[in-house]
């Protein structure tokens, strides 16, 4: 642990207005080089001593489920130290990276603690990669090895580019392992009873490697250190008061932040359960649900949407879900009201964070919030509104959100000119647009380069989407904007409403709607009506360079 604390000593977080969350100590201590942020006093050093802890919290805990297999803690802590072990002997050291190209399975929860308790570098990639992507990945990062699907061998490299080997590591259900690649199962097999010592690496070490979704230009490697992620894996037990008897759904990606933080890591930081979803579907997800007793889930809106399309929704008991969180893009009032009908002893709140935050900066606190709000800043979070100049702006009034803390990570990995760029004194510029209200509810209303400017006016996209999405009939919708000789801009709208009669008439309820409660320049000039859901990346994020090119061909179309 780093213990250089500022002046302020150790004291009681005192709560944001609206946020009545359990006090935590906290302190001020110097961190990176020259960042001082205010930090849990009380946190594990490392994230194998808070594994360890909850092995002995209860070793016979309910730890991991994957269909009919089942561990406990105890279970856990024994495959993982021999998958540890195994890779040590392979090579793998402290600080070397291991790539995991793994679908949602109990071997990524289990390999995710080998390679922490190893003191090496976990690099999740997406399954959803194709081979280039895949490549780059692990020769940027100089990968010592990779762990990958049976059914995804042929994307993995033989050797970096440089012409070193890597290690390549198999995992599959009764398949042999193809040529050149190892057998996760028979060598770990091998390892029954062999003991396994934690490294004790430090805090501001790197623990975990997430490229960003690479929406524009190559992807970047946000380099999660133990202490962003410990802090991560506190503000969400402090926020959302997580048990040692929780059961959480891993739906969303295991290699996307939020399925790594908020529910891989997050259950280790409680010594509660991932329950794994291998793949979404809105009856089977449901079916888990009540099967399992879920409590926890943080899923996309859309995914919420789909399971109450489902016709087992209302007579699926889902009493013992208590925590249901979503982020990444609005989530329609009807969907909000359907979920607290059904489930009466729910709590649902929404996030916001990114890769480049360990995942969560604000969470909508219980109790009344504004449905348009993605919460107040956690305790250790800083949160800024800057102009263009990086001044802070009054609250009420939109600007850049930067953001800082001890979940915000150093660096880019072996990209300095990207860091650079990415940073100021310690501040994530997140390229967000938002405002911060008297209260301190943080609203998003768009990415600082999809901004609308139609006519000199600044249209926030996501604004005419909370309009739009409030209409019953409207499941999914999106606004960007397209080149006008004569406004600068217009706005487009893509709208997803399956099953309705007429899109001539919703188009006219629509219009009705945007004019009765937006200011009139944003109302939509022109409509696209799709069958299918929203274009979105391997991480769920929404395409908008996908939609905007949609929008420009349609027009030249026209």
């Amino acid at each position: 642990m780093n213990d250089s604390v500022g002046n302020c000593g150790s004291k009681p977080f005192v709560s944001t207005p609206g946020a009545p969350w359990a006090s935590a100590l906290l302190r001020e201590e110097r961190h990176f080089g020259d960042r001082l942020l205010r930090c849990f006093a009380e946190r594990p050093r490392h994230l194998p001593q808070m594994l360890q802890e909850a092995h002995a919290r209860d070793p016979q805990a309910a730890a991991l489920a994957d269909g009919a297999r089942r561990w406990n803690w105890a279970a856990l802590r024994d495959d993982s130290g021999r998958l540890a072990h195994t890779l040590a002997q392979l090579g793998v050291a402290a600080g070397d990276r291991v790539a995991l190209l793994l679908g949602n399975r109990a071997e990524f929860v289990i390999a995710t603690h080998a390679v922490l308790r190893l003191g090496a570098v976990l690099v999740p990639i997406s399954i959803r990669e194709a081979a280039p992507g895949v490549a780059f990945v692990v020769n940027q990062c100089r990968a010592t090895a990779v762990l990958a699907d049976a059914g995804l061998a042929t994307l993995v490299p033989e050797r970096l580019d440089d012409g070193q080997a890597l290690q390549r590591i198999c995992v599959g259900e009764g398949a042999a392992a193809p040529d050149g690649w190892l057998s996760w199962h028979a060598m770990v097999a091998t390892q029954q009873g062999t003991p396994f010592e934690d490294a004790a690496p430090a805090e501001d070490d790197a623990a975990v490697i997430l490229y960003t979704s690479g929406t524009t230009g190559r992807p970047k490697g946000a380099v999660l250190t133990h202490l962003n992620l410990l802090h991560s894996v506190l503000h969400y037990r402090h926020a959302l008061g997580l048990r040692p008897d929780d059961r959480a759904l891993l739906a969303v990606p295991a290699s996307h932040v939020t399925g790594l933080v908020a529910i891989v890591l997050a259950m280790a930081g409680v010594g509660g359960a991932v329950v794994v979803l291998r793949e979404f579907k809105a009856a089977s997800c449901l079916a888990m649900i009540e099967r399992e007793k879920v409590s926890y889930t943080l899923m996309v809106p859309a995914m919420y949407a789909l399971c109450l399309l489902e016709p087992t929704w209302a007579r699926t008991d889902l009493s013992g879900w208590r925590l249901a969180g979503f982020g990444g893009a609005p989530m329609p009032p009807a969907t909000i009201d359907a979920l607290r009908q059904h489930c009466t002893g729910i709590r649902l709140f929404n996030a916001y964070g990114a890769t480049e935050t360990t995942s969560p900066v604000t969470l909508t606190p219980p109790g009344a919030a504004p449905l348009d709000a993605v919460g107040v800043a956690l305790p250790c979070a800083d949160l800024r509104v800057v102009d263009d100049d990086g001044h802070d702006l009054p609250a009420g009034q939109s600007g850049e959100i930067w953001i800082a803390g001890p979940m915000v990570v150093p660096r880019y990995w072996d990209n300095p000119q990207a860091t650079a760029d990415g940073f100021v004194n310690g501040y994530w510029k997140s390229g967000d647009i938002g405002t911060l209200d008297a209260n301190g509810f943080l609203r998003v209303h768009d990415r600082k380069k999809d901004m609308i400017n139609r006519g000199g006016y600044k249209v926030f996209s996501v604004e005419v989407e909370n309009c739009l999405l409030s209409h019953p009939a409207v499941r999914e919708a999106a606004t960007v904007g397209v080149p006008c000789p004569v406004l600068g801009e217009r706005i487009h709208a893509f709208v997803h409403a399956p099953n309705i009669a007429s899109t001539a008439q919703l188009q006219a309820e629509l219009v009705a709607l945007c004019r009765q409660q937006l200011a009139d320049y944003k109302t939509p000039d022109a409509w696209t009506w799709l069958d299918e859901p929203l274009p979105r990346n391997p991480n769920g994020k929404l395409l908008k360079r996908t939609l905007r090119d949609l929008a420009v061909a349609s027009q030249k179309g026209a």
